[in-house]
């Protein structure tokens, strides 16, 4: 295991002692407190996108075609969840945190009917990854987000094999916290797999 994954671990682990009686945690919580002392920082619901569509141009053929409101359009954008950022290097990592129900033991298989999943592949787009890499400043041969699912979507037959194909030859930019007791595989995942391209 790599320093930066000891030291996550070890940050986790001094907070993790005291807060031992919480059921469950939460990523902002694990990231926050793994992050003390680090170049790294998570924000959460970063707002540096919430106006990206509004400065979508559009032909004058469309905007004939289309309603255009009298007030205009000030925000039309998305907002991931969370953005960590490397504060030395001012690069950013873009995070989803997706939680679903799914199909697993004693549960017919509609339950895992859901789509909080297929929502999240709107970064998949060739706009939106465009924008996020620039941003970010993350390189074009890995992808500017990463995506944790939770819930028993992470144990579904069927999601886990819908996920898995979507991501194809980028399996480190999802992560299924099937037990979010523990967050040492989630900080394990983060410093082996992802926290090199905010270097």
């Amino acid at each position: 295991m790599g320093s930066s994954a000891l030291k996550l671990r070890a940050n986790w682990q001094k907070h993790g002692g005291a807060n031992a009686a919480k059921a469950e945690h939460d990523f902002l919580e694990v990231f926050e407190n793994a992050f003390k002392n680090t170049n790294y920082k998570i924000r959460s619901k970063p707002k540096e996108f919430t106006k990206i569509y509004t400065k979508v141009k559009l032909s004058p053929k469309v905007l004939n075609e289309i309603y255009n409101p009298p007030e205009g359009i000030d925000k039309h954008g998305i907002s991931p969840d969370y953005a960590i950022d490397n504060v030395k290097t001012g690069k950013t990592l873009y995070v989803e945190v997706k939680r679903q129900d799914g199909w697993v033991e004693n549960k017919p298989r509609k339950a895992g009917r859901g789509n909080a999943h297929e929502r999240s592949c709107k970064y998949f787009t060739p706009g939106l990854l465009a924008i996020l890499r620039e941003k970010g400043k993350i390189t074009n041969d890995a992808l500017p987000f990463w995506t944790v699912f939770q819930g028993d979507i992470t144990r579904d037959p069927c999601r886990v094999r819908e996920i898995t194909c979507w991501y194809a030859g980028y399996a480190a930019h999802f992560f299924f916290w099937r037990d979010s007791k523990n967050p040492n595989p989630i900080l394990d995942h983060f410093a082996k797999k992802l926290s090199h391209l905010l270097d």
